[in-house]
């Protein structure tokens, strides 16, 4: 069983930057792709960014581009999306994702293995 924990979520005004962090307890890690996605309230779970299992290649929403980055320590067994220029609207719960194989997939049904979610708040 493989288990995703998402750490780095938090308040932060407008402008602000946070960095997410996604530890897994396998190993095998990274050999999978890594997705993040996100769900504000009342909405639906939305794509945000990926990248696949070397991390050659990424991923992001038109809504995020620009402004997020993704990036995976396989050594540590941790992916990462760092947040800059945060708006109100990318106010909500954040989860990270294990890929069912090495390439990504925008679609949450490209994935396996979800983390709890980390909440971020950006106030105006």
């Amino acid at each position: 069983q493989v288990q995703l924990v998402e750490s780095g979520g938090g308040l932060v005004q407008a402008g602000g930057s946070l960095r997410l962090s996604c530890a897994a307890s396998a190993r095998t890690f990274s050999s999978y792709a890594v997705g993040w996605f996100r769900q504000a309230p009342g909405k639906e779970r939305e794509f945000v960014a990926a990248i696949n299992w070397s991390g050659g290649s990424t991923s992001y929403a038109d809504s995020v581009k620009g402004r997020f980055a993704v990036s995976r320590d396989n050594a540590k067994n941790t992916a990462y999306l760092q947040m800059n220029s945060l708006k109100p609207e990318d106010t909500a719960v954040y989860y990270c994702a294990r890929g069912r194989g090495r390439s990504y997939s925008v679609d949450y049904v490209g994935y396996n293995y979800w983390g709890q979610g980390t909440q971020v708040t950006v106030s105006s």
